[in-house]
């Protein structure tokens, strides 16, 4: 084997170890949460709003957050996890951000957004198209330094397991009615975009809005069963928009390979505005 082979052989080995090892400890991470949630606190009824109120404003002024900034960061208590499918994965993180962080993320956003578009496989640049009729816009570096932002990245970070430094910037999206994103892969078929940071492994999509009808996110080839995508009974799985809510899946399996069954695709919106965050993580840092 000449020495160049074995040098793109090593690193692939390495790359598919990483990754092995990344996910059982991700998966240890998980399940350490699924056993833990629900025994800290107590139990009220209400809103999920209601409920945060009440955990911090216990008898005697008394917070499962004192002196802990890192329990208040990662919302230890609040956020449940909850694995929906294997292959691909898929886990849905409900209460992963406030009430506060997500109008927050809108309010940012509101200014400034515009059409959104998608990658041209030949360039590596966006371009409008069809398959995705939202508006949209990137918080910027300078924004990323926000409290509320590098906190919420750090969040990321830790239930996604991959480093800060490896995301790329999050984008804030709007999808009024009738609109839509057909079902596609976040990893790259370009070249252009794999010079910085490698491929994509794994997506979180955070929801920023309530009251919608209709845009679930859809993936075609995940569970066994139908679902419901835009008011219409669809093959396969699908995420209804909850504010709080956040759906962290990966486009690489185990094997180090791009995963095909990772396609999704927003469903249209019926009523009202679905607001949503996503934030795209990479094989090396990107920032």
């Amino acid at each position: 084997m000449a020495p160049s082979m074995k040098i793109v052989f090593g690193l692939l080995t390495f790359v598919t170890v990483g990754m092995i090892i990344g996910a059982f400890l991700q998966l240890a991470f998980i399940r350490q949460l699924e056993d833990s949630y629900g025994t800290k606190f107590p139990s009220f009824k209400g809103s999920r709003k209601v409920q945060q109120d009440v955990y911090l404003k216990l008898p005697g002024g008394i917070s499962f957050w004192d002196n802990d900034k890192e329990a208040e960061i990662l919302r230890l208590g609040y956020v449940k996890p909850e694995v929906v499918s294997w292959s691909p994965r898929i886990i849905v993180l409900h209460n992963f951000l406030s009430m506060e962080e997500c109008d927050y993320l809108r309010g940012i956003a509101r200014p400034r957004l515009r059409v959104s578009t998608v990658v041209d496989s030949k360039t590596g640049k966006g371009i409008r198209s069809e398959v995705r009729t939202s508006s949209g816009t990137f918080l910027n570096h300078e924004e990323r330094k926000y409290p509320m932002v590098e906190a919420i990245e750090k969040r990321i970070s830790v239930y996604a397991q991959v480093p800060v430094e490896n995301g790329e910037l999050i984008q804030v999206l709007r999808y009024e009615k009738d609109q839509y994103y057909k079902p596609h892969h976040d990893y790259f078929s370009d070249t252009f975009n794999l010079q910085r940071g490698g491929q994509r492994v794994a997506t979180m999509l955070m929801y920023l809005s309530e009251n919608v009808e209709g845009g679930e996110t859809y993936f075609p080839m995940a569970g066994t069963g139908e679902c419901s995508c835009g008011g219409k009974m669809m093959k396969g799985l699908s995420v209804k928009p909850a504010k709080g809510d956040a759906v962290l899946f990966w486009s690489m399996g185990l094997d180090g390979q791009s995963d095909p069954k990772s396609i999704h695709g927003g469903c249209e919106v019926l009523t009202g505005e679905k607001w949503s965050a996503t934030k795209w993580m990479r094989q090396r840092i990107t920032s």
